[in-house]
């Protein structure tokens, strides 16, 4: 049954409007509707207009952000004026202009007496808060010139966008290759959806002692430092393409740890290469949600001839249908689309649901579920082979 969630906000005067998030198996999705109203044509229009020119808009506020217009408002909560925004920053006024009175417009601002602008509740998200911090980066340095390839990508199902930064077939051969400022907002999105979930995830996989443990796509090898550090008797396996074990590499001999760390380079697409046998227990941290239905099952199949009935299988995801709050089932959908135009053309954020019912097709049963630990937006899924 879908999950409904409530909200009720003040409005103009202090109109009802509810919010209700509806997920299942397969959607997920927003519905907006006013209590006393369905949208009038031209309020409608308006909603419309925010998309038409929704770009234009973000880039404003980047431009505010790199330009330092939005920290210095930040910093004048009585207000400021465009023209001492411009010369205390050195910027043209009239460029201040059109920046503060497109925020004004999105939300961002509030013009106040002696037209001084100050930042609204949505401006003081977008000037230090962490996750907006991190969305927008990714979003922009990542994402935003590909996003204009979505309609070849979901034609050719095929990530068309990734062409902007190089000739691979999926971001994950041309990582290490980024240019460093994409590499960054790439890597701080990804570790911010898993680095904070990493202490309870360590107190889930570390209660059966387990000696040996396999990190099946272990990226830049932080899950598997991580784990040295928690428990010192355990050996870790980080199973990866050759760009990222190499990094991986590098950061766990920066660590003094490279003699508890092997390294075992693998590709998954090919169902040739197989998994080794020997772990206690498999973790795979935000890695199936990089690949297709099929993908995964086959990884897992591939995972399942590896072990034994006694070895534990974790998957750690963030699960569409297992959010609290309405702007993380709207950003992880977001997300989807980034799968569709950069990262392989084919995979998306999914559902628990759908990710229990890939694992039992592999030959996997549930366990345990463990959800919304660290940010609450992580599941872990805790398996067992079963045939």
């Amino acid at each position: 049954m879908p999950k409904v969630f409530k909200k009720s906000i003040k409005l103009g005067k202090f109109l009802n409007i509810v919010l209700v998030y509806m997920t299942n198996a397969t959607t997920n999705f927003l519905k907006i509707r006013c209590m006393t109203k369905e949208l009038s044509i031209l309020e409608a229009k308006f909603e419309a207009q925010k998309l038409a020119f929704g770009p234009i808009y973000f880039q404003a506020v980047i431009s505010m952000k790199e330009l330092g217009i939005l920290p210095l408002i930040g910093k004048h909560r009585m207000g400021i004026d465009v023209e001492h925004i411009a010369s205390t920053l050195g910027i043209n006024p009239y460029g201040v202009g059109v920046l503060v009175e497109a925020a004004l417009n999105a939300g961002v601002l509030e013009l106040i007496e002696d037209n001084k602008y100050k930042l609204t509740k949505v401006g003081v998200m977008l000037n230090s808060d962490e996750l907006t911090r991190v969305n927008l980066n990714f979003v922009n340095d990542v994402c935003y010139d590909a996003a204009k390839y979505t309609t070849d990508s979901i034609r050719k199902s095929k990530p068309e966008g990734l062409k902007v930064f190089g000739p691979w077939a999926t971001v994950y051969e041309g990582l290490s290759q980024l240019p460093d400022k994409i590499k960054k907002s790439w890597f701080e999105f990804d570790h911010y959806y898993s680095d904070d979930a990493f202490k309870s995830a360590l107190e889930i996989v570390f209660e059966e002692n387990p000696k040996t443990l396999f990190d099946i796509g272990g990226n830049t090898g932080k899950w598997s430092i991580a784990c040295c550090k928690y428990n010192q008797a355990v050996q870790v396996k980080i199973l990866d393409l050759p760009g990222q074990i190499a990094v991986a590499k590098k950061n766990v001999e920066d660590e003094g740890l490279i003699g508890r760390v092997d390294f075992h380079e693998i590709n998954l697409l090919d169902t040739g290469q197989k998994i080794p046998a020997g772990a206690d227990a498999v973790w795979m941290s935000q890695f199936l949600d990089c690949f297709s239905e099929s993908e995964i099952t086959n990884i897992l199949k591939n995972v399942h001839q590896a072990v034994t009935p006694e070895a534990s299988v974790y998957i750690l995801e963030t699960f569409i249908d297992n959010q609290k709050y309405p702007a993380a089932a709207y950003s992880l959908t977001a997300t989807s689309l980034y799968f569709t135009t950069v990262a392989n053309g084919n995979s998306k954020m999914y559902s628990e649901a759908k990710m229990l019912e890939l694992a039992r097709n592999a030959g996997f049963e549930l366990e345990v579920s463990y959800p919304l630990i660290g940010h609450s937006y992580h599941t872990v899924l805790k398996l067992r082979k079963t045939k």
